[in-house]
């Protein structure tokens, strides 16, 4: 009787919906080619020592997954490469990974994650470890893949946020601003604008003007306290800005100074700075909202779900095959697309950023053709 490959399954990095229906797909399609799956708990801290538990998934376990939001194996920003000691010194750990996977007799690491946490897995392929990646994060960054898990159920939840900012927006007279995900990328923040008919829309890729800005809310809202009884103006405007956007003349916008264990650091506020800067230079009220983590909280949309068993049975087939080093793409139109293998090396150091001169206005600040 031929032997089982044993395989790992470990979500990183920050939590997305599909990456229960990847794991779901993963097992169903592993125990069609005789893969045997376990679960391994909290990202790449899993194969850190102590050798914590593991948590073997079979059909059974996994039945109803593809209804779950967030990961049920649990997650972390752990960089093996970059452990800190009680001394604070940071320390490569990267060989107890390899051990570990030893220990345990894992044949091969399916890894879910994002740029970091694909990171970590394509330098571990390099010291021998057997990795397949499914990318996932909303941001809908990653380089040599179309679409990334989370994005489509980030993106209906902004814009559910958006539809509902309008009815205090509205009563009050505010300027809105929406502050969403998105530190190198503004795919969530434009298309959540554009389907939330925000009034502008400003993204990383491309600095925007603070007077610019204050130019485009006069011409929609006009001199304020003159009577909305007769005027065809709007009574209020809403705006959507990534985190990762910036002025022209400044710098991202973080809450502190500490950084994470890729050494990022910790983005937010650059709504709030908006909103003073519009109720303290125009004279309309203004109002910030940071959605923060609750943007890619919730049940997976039918395409995250669709396209996370679709991922996972794709990963099961590339283990099978023996193609490591690979990261799962998809190329088109989700989920009708085409599902492939590249290599996983691909995410590293390479954004995949909104395309300014095909879809933004650049003076407009918002989707070409679409006035607002």
């Amino acid at each position: 009787m031929t032997k089982a490959i044993r395989v790992g399954v470990l979500t990183g990095g920050g939590d997305a919906p599909g990456l229960n229906p990847a794991i779901k797909g993963l097992v169903y399609r592993g125990s069609e080619l005789g893969l045997e799956i376990i679960g391994l708990f909290d990202g790449w801290r899993s194969l850190l020592n102590p050798l914590p538990e593991v948590f073997p998934l079979n059909r059974e376990t996994v039945r109803r997954w593809d209804r779950d939001g967030g990961t049920n194996l649990g997650s972390s920003r752990t960089n093996p490469f970059k452990q800190l000691t009680k001394d604070g010194e940071a320390e490569d750990r990267s060989s107890e990974v390899i051990e570990n996977s030893e220990k345990l007799q894992l044949d091969a690491v399916v890894v879910c994650g994002g740029e970091d946490t694909l990171g970590v897995a394509t330098r571990l392929a390099k010291q021998g470890l057997r990795v397949v990646g499914v990318p996932k994060t909303i941001d809908k960054d990653l380089a040599g893949t179309d679409y990334t898990l989370g994005f489509d159920t980030a993106l209906r939840n902004v814009t559910e946020v958006l539809e509902r900012s309008r009815t205090p927006a509205g009563s009050h007279g505010w300027v809105q601003i929406i502050e969403v995900m998105g530190r190198h990328a503004g795919h969530l923040a434009l298309w959540s604008g554009v389907a939330g008919q925000a009034h502008l829309i400003l993204i990383p890729e491309h600095p925007f003007h603070y007077e610019r800005v204050f130019h485009l809310l006069s011409e929609r809202l006009g001199e304020p306290g003159l009577s909305r009884g007769t005027s065809q103006r709007p009574r209020y405007a809403v705006v959507v800005v990534a985190e990762g956007a910036r002025a022209e003349d400044g710098e991202m916008i973080t809450i502190d100074d500490r950084h994470d264990a890729f050494g990022h650091v910790r983005l937010g506020g650059i709504g709030e700075v908006l909103a003073r800067r519009i109720a303290g230079e125009t004279p309309y009220e203004s109002r910030a909202v940071m959605l923060g983590h609750p943007q890619r909280g919730g049940s997976p949309s039918p395409i995250d779900r669709i396209m996370g068993l679709l991922f996972g049975a794709r990963a099961a087939e590339a283990v099978a095959a023996g193609d490591f080093g690979m990261m799962i793409s998809a190329r088109g139109i989700a989920p009708a697309c085409d599902i492939s293998l590249v290599d996983i090396s691909t995410v590293c150091g390479q954004i995949n950023s909104v395309d300014v001169e095909r879809y933004y206005d650049t003076r407009r600040y918002h989707l070409k053709g679409i006035g607002m």
